[in-house]
């Protein structure tokens, strides 16, 4: 594995002001991940999990502490450069996958690009195209996202995240729509994709899920309370060929 760090957070509080109150939502949260890792993050709701997704996604400053991504340490940047860096840094995953309705499937993969001004619009086409065959949907380019399945759907996004070539892959929840056969396809992704060499950040409540990654980091209370490698891994394509056949997925 890549020894360089594409994450490091040293000591990161985010408190907000709620009428009188001050919550603090992350209390001195500290870990590196570096490239080729695919880590998770676990927690129960109110572990600060949401915080911490949109501090590691730039979408939040930290109150204190520092955030570097990819070496740029992130309190340091103006809103545009955050706005940027977070373009080109990061590919997210959603649950709900926020893939634009009317719009076909290459066209949805296509959009980080069209912020991108230094490639034209064959270059975009084709990157999009690569992403879609790399998720396993060469063949639904021009479907648009409600002539797809759940599982298809959630491959665009993916597709969507890989198109600008990011460090990392910051995925929240990202199964947590799916039945398990179609979660278990989209994992069996995911761990083909840090195979071959992507940082996935992959936050879950579910143990399944956290099963699939090489280390688990735990939350609670705005703390980690533990930091672990898991040593039993499992694989989501042996887990699926375990699973009853039934229609395509």
């Amino acid at each position: 594995m890549n020894e360089n760090k594409i994450l490091e957070l040293k000591d990161i509080r985010r408190e907000f002001r709620m009428g009188s109150e001050v919550v603090r939502a992350l209390k001195g949260v500290s870990f590196d991940v570096r490239a080729g890792e695919f880590l998770t993050i676990m927690g129960s709701s109110g572990s600060g999990k949401t915080t911490l997704l949109n501090t590691l996604g730039c979408l939040d400053k930290p109150t204190e502490g520092t955030y570097l991504l990819d070496g740029v340490d992130i309190r340091k940047l103006s809103r545009n450069d955050l706005a940027r860096l977070r373009n080109h840094k990061i590919g997210f995953v959603f649950q709900a996958y926020n893939l634009l309705p009317r719009t076909s499937a290459l066209e949805n993969v296509e959009l980080p690009l069209l912020y991108n001004p230094t490639i034209g619009v064959k270059a975009r086409k084709e990157r999009a195209i690569r992403s879609l065959e790399a998720v396993g949907l060469g063949d639904r380019l021009d479907h648009m996202p409600n002539q797809l399945s759940g599982g298809q759907q959630q491959r665009v996004a993916i597709a969507r995240a890989l198109v600008n070539e990011p460090v990392m892959i910051l995925a929240d929840e990202a199964t947590g729509n799916l039945d398990s056969r179609t979660s278990f396809s989209i994992m069996a992704l995911i761990q083909d994709l840090n195979a071959q060499g992507k940082t996935i950040v992959f936050v879950t409540h579910e143990p399944d899920i956290a099963s699939f990654s090489s280390r688990t980091v735990m939350l609670k209370d705005g703390k980690v309370v533990k930091d672990s490698i898991n040593e039993n891994r499992r694989s989501a394509k042996d887990v699926l060929a375990s699973l009853p056949v039934t229609e395509d997925y």
